[in-house]
């Protein structure tokens, strides 16, 4: 279904629609066929149940209260505000909950999703990156997701990006992202399509992804690895007709499979923000939507809550399995290092040390570190 303007939704068609979009089995597909069959929801909802269908009660009329009471506004699909880029999709989800600043969905965005288990200097790269394409204006959305989404929030911050995320706005996740989130609801812009009180499940998150994917422009992929979820969110953005770039990765890391196998069936090559702009200037063509991974491929098990992460080194205590997770083959300072990992400089100096003289690690020019080839 697409948006049938801006004209004002009444009460009672607005409580008609969350019904169907709460009802078991009814999707963005069919609820688009059922609005498109009927001409609203009002008389989709009377025709259903003159058929015996089983649809959500009219107790769902509590969810607007609810979400008020936390500053959480309901946007249907075709009211005004609700993201023109994700209005394109074939199937735009029929209703978010948002909290935030909405103009910032209206502005020109820019996506960033990657490895979760992100190296150091993957998350460096992307807060900067996210940093230089918001002072050239452009708004930064992500999944609020350990690693690179952090880092790209994180690098936006100052200037509004926004979090779609696959819970209630409410429900932090991961947990320690809670001060995160709630910054991005004051300054920035949550969005989701759940209730409140929602917890994240394994079925929520590639609705998510397709949130980042429908609200930007382009999707820029930093440190994927095969059948993770950030390939889920280059297909959908391909389908869409976004562009993909991708930052490429050593060939050694597990972490880069991914992108790399992006680069290969045709996304864009970018090394930093200079990169990404002269892409978006140039308006290069997309691969294939065969090209990319099926959802089949991309299997969303990567994006599930404790989903599975770089295989952990089975001999090394689990405080030099943390400090090794950062690295990757490209040196990485050992002051970010020891940002990044919320440790001391002796503690993070000490597991260096350990982890070279087991040949783990290799110490470079200028305070550098990196994984041992």
């Amino acid at each position: 279904m697409k948006p049938d303007g801006d004209a004002p939704i009444s009460a009672a068609e607005r409580l008609a629609r969350l019904r169907l979009i709460r009802t078991d089995g009814i999707g963005a597909v069919t609820y688009g066929q059922l609005l498109k069959r009927y001409g609203s929801a009002v008389t989709a909802v009377s025709a259903l149940h003159d058929t015996g269908r089983a649809l959500a009660s009219h107790v769902v009329a509590s969810e607007f209260d609810a979400a008020a009471a936390l500053g959480i506004a309901h946007l249907f699909l075709g009211e005004s505000g609700y993201p023109p880029l994700l209005s394109e999709l074939a199937d735009p989800p029929p209703l978010l909950l948002v909290q935030g600043d909405l103009q910032l969905a209206a502005r020109p965005v820019i996506a960033m999703v990657g490895a979760r288990n992100a190296s150091a200097i993957g998350q460096s790269l992307a807060r900067t990156m996210a940093a230089e394409l918001a002072e050239a204006g452009f708004v930064i959305a992500s999944g609020l997701a350990r690693g690179i989404d952090r880092a790209a929030h994180m690098g936006a911050l100052a200037r509004g990006t926004i979090a779609c995320v696959a819970g209630g706005n409410d429900v932090a996740y991961p947990p320690e992202h809670a001060a995160l989130q709630a910054e991005i609801a004051a300054g920035g812009l949550l969005v989701s399509e759940q209730p409140p009180g929602v917890e994240p499940q394994a079925r929520h998150f590639p609705r998510r992804n397709r949130l980042i994917a429908g609200l930007a422009r382009a999707l820029v992929v930093i440190e994927a690895a095969r059948g993770s979820g950030s390939l889920i969110t280059a297909r959908i953005a391909t389908e869409a007709g976004r562009d993909v770039m991708v930052v490429p990765g050593h060939p050694s890391d597990p972490r880069s499979g991914g992108g790399n196998g992006l680069l290969k069936d045709g996304a864009i090559l970018v090394e930093n923000a200079a990169d990404v702009l002269a892409a978006l200037s140039l308006f290069q063509p997309l691969p294939a939507v065969s090209a990319l991974p099926t959802a089949r491929q991309c299997r969303p098990a990567a994006e599930r809550p404790g989903g599975p992460a770089m295989k952990a080194q089975p001999s090394l205590a689990q405080s030099q399995q943390d400090v090794l997770a950062l690295l990757s083959v490209s040196g990485v300072a050992i002051d970010e290092l020891v940002r990044l990992s919320g440790r001391t400089a002796a503690d993070v100096q000490a597991e260096l040390s350990d982890l070279e003289i087991d040949g783990r690690v290799v110490r470079l020019a200028g305070g550098r570190v990196a994984l041992a080839a």
